[in-house]
C-alpha cells in the first residue's frame, strides 16, 4: 500500500501478489514462506480473502448500477456470461484441468482474485489450485493497465466509451481504476459503475456453481452450502450501501479495510508460487490466459460501443 501511495498507477492488489511472489522465490525468505510461515499465509489466502469479499459489498450501490439502464445491464451481463463460457472453453482447449479452467473463467469474467476465492470455496477447490489462476488474472489485469490507454487515440474512443470498455473487460477493481483514470474523471466514473455491475454478478454465479456442484455430487457426499456465508455477507453489505445510511467516512474506512484484507490474502496466495514450477507447468496456461484476455477485451469494447454509440 505504501508503494501504491507513491506510485498510484500500480494497484495495491497487484503489488501484493508480486511481493508474495518475491517472498516465495528470494533466497533466505523462500524457506520461511514454505515452512514456519506457511500456516499463517494459508490462513490469509483463505479466510482473509473471504472477509475481504464481504467488505467488497460496501463498494456496490444498486442505485448507481440501475442508473445505467436495463439495456446496459443486459449488455454487461451478456459480456460476463460470454467471457465466462469463452474463457472456460479456451482453457479446456489448452488442456488445462477442469477446476483450474473454472477458476480462470470466473476470475477473468467477474472480478479477479476475489471471484476466484469465492468460486474455490463453493466448489471445495484446494487453495493450491487457486495459485495459478490468481497469478494469471493478476498478470493480464496488469497488462491491461499498460495496453488499453495506448489504444484510445488509434481507436478514437471518447471517455464514456473508454470507461465502459475498461469496466467491462479489466479484471480487478483496482486495475480498472488504474486504467480508466488515464482518460479523466468521466471515464473513471463510468468504468467503476460498469465494473461494480460485474461484481454484483459474483453472487448469482457462485450460487449457480454451488447448485450445479450439488446436482453432480454422489449420494452421501459432504456438500458445501449452495451460497457460502461470506457471499451472503457480500450481498447484505451491498444492500446496506444501497440504503445510503453510511457516511463517506465509514465507506472510506471500509475501502481501506478491504484493501488490507485482500492485500494480505493475495500476498498469501502469491507466496505459494514457485517461479520455476510456474514456468515449467504454466506455459499452456499463460497462452490460454492471453487468448482469454483478448476475447474479453473484444467483448467489452463491443458492449461499450453499443452503450455509448460514437
Amino acid at each position: 500500500m505504501a508503494v501504491h501511495a507513491l506510485v498510484p498507477v500500480l494497484p495495491a492488489m497487484t503489488l501484493a501478489v508480486l511481493l508474495g511472489l518475491l517472498a516465495a522465490n528470494l533466497p533466505g525468505v523462500a524457506d520461511w514462506t514454505a515452512g514456519r510461515a506457511r500456516p499463517g499465509l494459508d490462513f490469509a489466502g483463505k479466510h482473509l480473502m473471504r472477509a475481504g469479499i464481504v467488505v467488497l459489498g460496501l463498494k456496490v450501490s444498486l442505485v448507481d448500477v440501475l442508473d445505467l439502464g436495463w439495456a446496459a445491464l443486459l449488455l454487461i451481463t451478456g459480456v460476463v456470461l460470454a467471457a465466462f463460457a469463452g474463457t472456460y472453453g479456451i482453457s479446456r482447449l489448452f488442456r488445462l484441468p477442469p477446476r483450474v479452467s473454472l477458476l480462470i473463467a470466473t476470475g477473468f469474467s467477474i472480478c479477479g482474485a476475489s471471484a476466484i476465492g469465492a468460486m474455490a470455496a463453493v466448489r471445495r477447490i484446494r487453495q493450491e489450485e487457486t495459485v495459478l489462476p490468481v497469478a494469471l488474472v493478476t498478470l493480464c489485469g496488469t497488462l491491461a493497465i499498460g495496453v488499453l490507454p495506448l489504444l484510445v487515440q488509434p481507436l478514437r474512443l471518447g471517455p464514456d466509451v473508454f470507461g465502459a470498455w475498461t469496466g467491462a473487460s479489466v479484471h480487478d477493481v483496482g486495475q480498472v481504476v488504474a486504467t480508466a483514470q488515464t482518460a479523466g474523471a468521466t471515464a473513471l466514473a463510468v468504468a467503476v459503475v460498469v465494473k461494480l455491475t460485474r461484481v454484483i454478478l459474483l453472487a448469482p454465479m457462485v450460487a449457480a456453481a454451488g447448485f450445479h456442484h450439488r446436482l453432480g455430487a454422489g449420494a452421501g457426499a459432504t456438500l458445501p452450502p449452495v451460497v457460502p456465508l461470506f457471499v451472503i455477507g457480500f450481498v447484505a453489505l451491498a444492500a446496506v450501501r444501497t440504503t445510503g445510511w453510511l457516511s463517506p467516512a465509514v465507506l472510506d474506512a471500509a475501502a481501506v479495510l478491504q484493501d488490507l484484507l485482500l492485500g494480505m490474502a493475495l500476498f498469501g496466495l502469491g507466496s505459494a508460487v514457485r517461479v520455476g514450477q510456474l514456468l515449467h507447468t504454466g506455459a499452456r496456461a499463460l497462452l490460454a490466459a492471453l487468448a482469454s484476455w483478448l476475447l474479453i477485451a473484444v467483448l467489452g469494447l463491443a458492449a461499450a460501443l453499443m452503450m455509448f454509440p460514437q
